[in-house]
């Protein structure tokens, strides 16, 4: 007994076969950081790996399961491992295969919710009154059957649409609701026949022996709650569980993961309470946050070492995202060289912003100054709402820069403004069949297969286009019923406006639906073929369809199309603007290998890009003034984690800029810059001067309002070393302050307290004006070459402030 210590006694307490695994040798671990190797040991029990953005939780989450398997603690099918996209799953399959080898072949239950409720409800459909056999509905097919349903209730399909019903019951399902647990507070969803339909459209599932992809998890979790012998049957398979993305989880997916894991407990889920941007599809992020209370005496591991970007980016993420309430909190930090700081710049409007970052790429292209040369590959402009696509895609197709949009079609390819260019083209050619053919039953004129075919072959016989041949079968009257008097309508539309085309005068008619489209009345001058295009839209139906359309796309597709009429502004007819759109969309260089990403904000989460342009931080903008309204406190946080995504994207330089001005069918309307902006710490972030006293392409002499003999003599070195461009600056750009507490950067310019009526101010926009109206903080000003606008106070400075600045 000599010699025998504790140490001895807890050998002899741990089984021979598990000090023997201890003992195998585990290159896998000496990879990985302190934290991520204190998260893949804790093997017993609940564990929460609190990953930030870029902390290598796939290389934990992966070191997790081999380690699971070469200690022996799990059989390869004895592991649960759920991820969201099957993507992940196949990479995670991937590096275990690369680690353990053939071992990874075993490991039937990896892949994402869907995948594997799929198979859980094969061997038990019976128990929800399926068949093994079961489809599983696309959402065309779901379509169909709701259209059917709602018609045979006698409801009106225009204003009740399917896709809006479809989009009711997923919200109930992803809650978990079948139709007698949907509570009596959404009892007046759908025109108050929202769970009678639900009832119904489940009950014809059932008859079809199909489910949608809703009920791949809404009726494990039934099984699971009525039937404890089959859920016990899968709480003992698996041993341990690992989820990934658990902030993405809604009340379903966290239920069909509770219910597993109450046996064993031997849970591990990933995730990142700041990264949690889908709530607008049904993610919960409460359910990562209270994983302690869900799982008492859970080990909570936080990732914070950040392998992706410089400590510059890294803080002025990290200062954003603390604002927020309901976080768990966590400090990303680096072993990375500091790099550059977080740029910031504002432009005086949106084309201006999208011609300084066409030309700060094509710089970066070019390796311009002390920076080295980036590839377009390794550039990124991440937008919150993809309308803002459409000036960058306008100046990429311009200048020929190379680019692809992520997670949708190019802003010219898309359905609402493919349909919009053919109602222009009709309107300048109206012998243009394509656009005839797309539009003529869109929206829905009672116009079937048949009656497009009795066009057509009228236009072949009398040897004249498609329109002339709907004139000719209406005078001949070929064509009856409801139909025949919508084509009527349509085909005298198209002449209306082509008579328009050519003498560009326009009246809306009294009771025009225009208004709900434009932010404001365009003015009385506005009598162009920017006004004809808005009418165009409006007269023939296509704004109303969108308007009455409830589904989620639907406020999208209008923004397209105030984006769309924007666009014509700059062009002198529409002619002008359907060639330019022809020309550049003809010109694209698809062969070339290199582009540049042009993403939403959404799409881009687990991506990263050494270089990243964060466009359009304006308020109303992002933050979206709409998820505010819809979603209060919530909301605003939600969009405070899309903000902090979008930086910690960037891995060496990232740039923020807002527009102070943007022009929204010829009325010019001032920006705030975004809140988020003065989140920013004062110390990481550099505010940039804008290349030009209007940006590049305007010159300084034009900003001002010179006449163009002057423009020789003024250069806009001259404005710069002026002292009263020195003081405008200081106005309007104040200099970062770094307070010991709080050190926040504001760019706002300083609140104006003395403005009386009369006085004489000056805008970089619009130049010297006259005060006319006050109301609060905006000036009713009426400008000397402008006319009167509305303009924010903080905006101007008196005019004998640039008074100095040399004409």
């Amino acid at each position: 007994m000599s010699g025998w210590d504790e140490n001895d006694a807890f050998e002899a307490a741990v089984p021979l076969s598990q000090r023997a695994m201890a003992a195998r040798p585990a290159p896998y671990l000496d990879d990985l950081n302190p934290a991520q190797r204190a998260a893949v040991e804790a093997l017993d029990g609940p564990v929460l790996m609190l990953a930030g953005a870029g902390t290598g939780k796939t290389k934990a989450l992966t070191a997790r399961i081999v380690h699971l398997l070469n200690m022996n603690r799990a059989r390869p099918n004895e592991i649960l491992a759920v991820t969201f996209t099957n993507k992940a799953a196949r990479e995670m399959r991937s590096r275990v295969g690369r680690m353990l080898g053939d071992v990874a072949e075993g490991m039937a239950w990896m892949g994402t919710f869907h995948s594997l409720s799929v198979k859980i409800l094969r061997r038990h459909a019976e128990l929800v009154g399926l068949k093994s056999n079961f489809t599983i509905l696309d959402t065309d097919d779901q379509l169909r059957l709701l259209k059917q349903l709602i018609a045979a209730a006698n409801i009106d399909e225009k204003r009740w649409p399917a896709r809006l019903l479809a989009g009711i019951i997923d919200g109930w399902k992803n809650r978990a609701m079948t139709p007698d647990r949907v509570p009596s507070s959404e009892a007046a969803a759908f025109n108050n026949r929202g769970t009678e339909l639900y009832e119904q459209y489940q009950e014809r599932l059932r008859n079809l022996n199909a489910t949608d992809f809703g009920d791949l998890l809404l009726h494990c979790v039934v099984i699971f709650q009525k039937y404890p012998d089959v859920l016990e049957q899968y709480q003992r398979r698996f041993r341990y569980i690992l989820v990934d993305e658990y902030q993405d989880t809604n009340v379903c997916q966290y239920l069909w993961l509770r219910l597993l894991a109450q046996a064993h407990k031997n849970i591990c889920c990933v995730g990142d309470d700041d990264q949690s941007i889908y709530g607008w599809r049904g993610a919960e992020v409460g359910n990562i946050l209270r994983f302690e209370k869900d799982f008492p005496g859970a080990v909570v591991v936080r990732l914070e070492q950040n392998y992706r970007s410089t400590p510059h980016i890294l803080a002025a993420a990290s200062a954003v995202i603390a604002r927020n309430e309901g976080r768990l909190g966590k400090t990303l930090w680096t072993e990375e060289q500091a790099g550059e700081k977080v740029r910031l710049i504002g432009h005086w409007d949106g084309e201006e912003e999208a011609r300084w970052i066409g030309e700060e790429i094509e710089g970066l292209q070019r390796g311009r100054g002390a920076r080295a040369r980036h590839s377009l590959e390794d550039m990124a402009i991440l937008v919150r709402a993809s309308h803002q696509m459409r000036a960058f895609e306008d100046r990429f197709l311009t200048i020929g820069l190379p680019y692809r949009v992520i997670g949708g079609p190019r802003f010219y390819e898309r359905q609402e403004i493919r349909d919009a260019m053919a109602y222009f083209r009709l309107a300048v050619s109206p012998d243009d069949d394509l656009a005839f053919e797309r539009v003529v039953n869109t929206p829905k004129r009672g116009l079937g297969d048949k009656a497009v075919q009795l066009v057509q072959i009228e236009a072949r016989a009398i040897g004249m286009s498609l329109l002339e041949g709907a004139r000719s079968l209406l005078a001949k009257a070929g064509i009856g019923g409801k139909g025949a008097a919508q084509l009527r309508v349509f085909v005298e539309g198209v002449d209306r406006w082509h008579a328009a085309v050519r003498n560009v005068r326009i009246v809306a008619p009294e009771d025009s639906l225009i208004e709900p489209l434009l932010p404001e009345t365009p003015p009385a001058n506005a009598d162009s073929h920017v006004r004809l295009a808005e009418v165009i839209l409006e007269e023939s139906g296509y704004i109303s369809m969108w308007q009455n359309d409830k589904t989620p796309e639907a406020p999208g597709r209008l923004e397209n199309l105030k984006e769309l009429v924007k666009a014509l502004e700059q062009f002198d007819s529409l002619q002008g603007f359907l060639e330019h759109v022809a020309l550049i969309m003809d010109n694209e260089r698809e062969e070339a290998e290199e582009k540049v990403t042009i993403m939403t904000l959404h799409a881009a989460k687990g991506l990263e890009f050494p270089v990243v342009f964060l466009p359009g931080w304006e308020e109303g903008l992002f933050p979206s003034q709409r998820s505010m309204d819809e979603s209060g406190k919530k909301g605003l946080e939600e969009e405070r984690r899309l903000a902090y995504v979008g930086i910690t994207r960037a891995e060496e330089l990232c740039t923020i800029s807002f527009a102070s001005n943007r022009r929204v069918y010829g009325q010019w309307q001032s920006q705030m810059p975004s809140r988020f902006i003065d989140e920013l710490p004062g110390a990481h972030v550099e505010v940039l001067t804008p290349p030009g006293l209007m940006g590049g392409g305007y010159g300084a002499a034009a900003g001002f309002g010179f006449s163009s003999g002057m423009e020789e003599r003024v250069t806009k070195a001259d404005v710069y070393n002026s002292p009263g461009w020195r003081r405008l600056q200081e106005r309007t750009t104040r200099p970062v302050s770094q307070p010991s507490e709080a050190r926040n950067m504001t760019i706002e310019a300083t609140a104006v307290s003395a403005y009386v009526t009369g006085e004489r101010v000056f805008h970089q926009k619009f130049g010297y004006g006259e005060i006319t109206g006050i109301e609060g903080d905006k000036l009713d000003i009426e400008f000397d070459h402008a006319g009167l606008k509305k303009i924010v106070a903080r905006w101007v400075v008196p005019a004998h402030q640039v008074d100095d600045v040399p004409f």
